[in-house]
């Protein structure tokens, strides 16, 4: 898999789907501006706290230029940081939820939920992870965002036999694509079955070049 060439296609757009792209823009519009503020507050309330995180999931691809389509906010952290974490997102008024996943700690704030992610699909968050993160624009407030390539390596490996649509994260691969180092990815996940199918139907579709042998 780690043939997959880190060229992409550039003729042609990423199709419009309606939704506000972008960190230059206030913010996603309608429902999801509630979700957008209480990304706000967490993400001050971690920074307020000395606590190291990172933006991921679908506000950080929309920070990158994707559209949003997103459900909740998911930050990562290390797994020493999250009781600290908890401690601080407590004190801005969020409340810890008994979660049966091992891998992440979740937060409601009102009816908006917040996920403390600290060992994504078996990969521990480390410093270096922590350290690619970008300082970003996301809804006019700046915090660290990781990297496209982090973004799509996350999601590839979270595919499984029970959670294999792939129709959710195309757009995001279309919107994305020319963001991110394509044989890094191939190489990171070239052990999961599900990414390997994924690339392959990204390569098939044209939105990378190359073949995934």
């Amino acid at each position: 898999m780690g043939d997959v060439q880190a060229g992409t296609r550039r003729a042609g757009s990423v199709p419009n789907l309606g939704v506000v792209r972008g960190s230059g823009s206030p913010g996603p519009g309608g429902a999801g501006d509630g979700l957008l503020l209480s990304l706000k507050r967490a993400a001050a309330a971690l920074r307020d706290a000395g606590v190291e995180y990172a933006l991921a999931g679908g506000f950080a691809a929309y920070a990158h230029g994707a559209a949003v389509s997103t459900h909740d906010v998911d930050f990562v952290v290390r797994e020493r940081d999250v009781d600290d974490a908890l401690t601080a997102l407590a004190g801005a008024g969020m409340g810890h939820m008994d979660s049966p996943e091992n891998w992440l700690a979740k937060v409601c704030d009102g009816e908006h939920l917040i996920d403390l992610i600290h060992t994504p699909s078996g990969r521990p968050v480390d410093g270096a992870l922590l350290g690619r993160a970008t300082e970003m624009a996301v809804g006019a407030v700046y915090m660290p965002v990781l990297p496209a390539t982090e973004l799509v390596i996350m999601r590839l490996l979270a595919f499984s036999e029970t959670a294999c649509d792939f129709s959710g994260f195309l757009h995001v691969s279309r919107a994305l694509r020319e963001q991110v180092d394509w044989p890094y990815v191939a190489e990171e996940t070239a052990k999961s079955p599900y990414a390997y199918a994924f690339l392959t139907l990204l390569s098939r579709l044209g939105v990378i070049e190359g073949s995934v042998p």
